[in-house]
């Protein structure tokens, strides 16, 4: 239970970071309710998968845990067994690599590359709150923060006109 609790902590310290370094972009925006109702759907869904998720590796993890003491390599209740697990037949085998490839290669090739473009700082985080929280978090968290981003567009060009 240890690497769980240390996966939480780690995944408010990434979002935080996230914030504290984009705090122009989490800002209120100057008109309009504190969180859109795209923006609300957005961190719902990214929550619920949060949830979801902490559910089944709460359960792994008390299943199959029984006196390790290496959440990373050790015989059971390891990171290296859940890997295995995550391939344990065709069927699993098809959406657990296709759950990798979006999490470790698409999810950060499209935050980053859209994020710099974005003038986002340090989006490159959006996929290390994935480790920590969930592949859909990640993606969730980082909509909410394109509408925001939006939201706060929309708001200057109202001023503006």
């Amino acid at each position: 239970m240890v690497s769980l609790l240390t996966h939480a902590v780690l995944g408010f310290a990434v979002i935080a970071w996230i914030v504290a370094s984009n705090s122009k972009v989490f800002a209120r925006p100057a008109s309009g309710p504190l969180f859109s109702p795209l923006e609300i759907v957005y961190y719902v869904i990214g929550i619920a998968s949060v949830v979801l998720g902490w559910y089944f590796n709460i359960t792994y993890v008390q299943q199959y845990a029984h006196g390790s003491t290496n959440p990373l390599w050790g015989e059971h209740g390891s990171w290296a067994e859940y890997i295995r697990l995550m391939f344990t037949n065709p069927a699993a085998d098809s959406a657990s690599q296709d759950y990798t490839i979006a999490n470790v290669i698409l999810l950060p090739v499209f935050t980053i590359a859209d994020g710099y473009r974005r003038g986002l700082r340090r989006p490159w985080l959006f996929f290390v709150s994935s480790l920590f929280t969930s592949f859909t978090f990640g993606f969730a968290f980082y909509f909410a923060t394109m509408e925001r981003q939006h939201r706060h567009a929309k708001a200057r060009e109202s001023v503006g006109a």
